[in-house]
């Protein structure tokens, strides 16, 4: 869709979003316990991410995505490097700015998934990565989302936009 100089806010917000991949995928089976990298996972509408502590306590906080464009501004914020696992996220993309997929669903390999915001810092960035962690994580957090559709989804699998049917695209 090419760039119209009259095109409306509201227009850009519903334009599509190109898709991502899947290059990480981490499970917390315990409260501040280690994460534990998996090639696939499982999720379900009723539960969220099997495996992972938080497994049937939210709704609105099924899983929770990170972009590794994030991670990476995240790292030149602090002058470390920083790895997936230290944000304590359960899946890694690339390739797609999550913050686009506000008010959107998405397909995850078999999965679908709606937004359901962003993934703000907790005081634990600074016991982390020490002071002024939990400020480089601000606005680099990532997003959650809650399960609509179960299914099995893997590292390597596009993050892949649903068209809106109201967008006219």
């Amino acid at each position: 869709m090419p760039f119209h100089p009259k095109s409306s806010l509201a227009h850009l917000l519903r334009a599509p979003v190109r898709p991502g991949t899947v290059q990480w995928i981490g499970l917390r089976p315990e409260r501040r316990g280690e994460i534990i990298a998996a090639d696939e996972a499982h999720l379900s509408p009723e539960v969220g991410l099997i495996g992972d502590h938080y497994q049937g306590r939210s709704g609105n906080r099924h899983l929770t995505l990170i972009g590794q464009e994030d991670i990476n501004a995240i790292a030149s914020f602090l002058g470390v490097s920083v790895q997936a696992h230290a944000l304590r996220r359960n899946i890694v993309t690339s390739g797609i700015n999550l913050l686009a997929l506000k008010d959107k669903r998405f397909r995850l390999g078999e999965a679908v998934l709606e937004y359901t915001g962003e993934c703000h810092p907790c005081s634990r960035m600074e016991e982390t990565f020490g002071v002024g962690g939990y400020n480089a994580v601000r606005g680099h957090g990532g997003i959650t989302a809650r399960v609509i559709t179960g299914g099995r989804f893997r590292v390597g699998d596009c993050v892949i936009p649903e068209l809106d049917d109201t967008s006219g695209g």
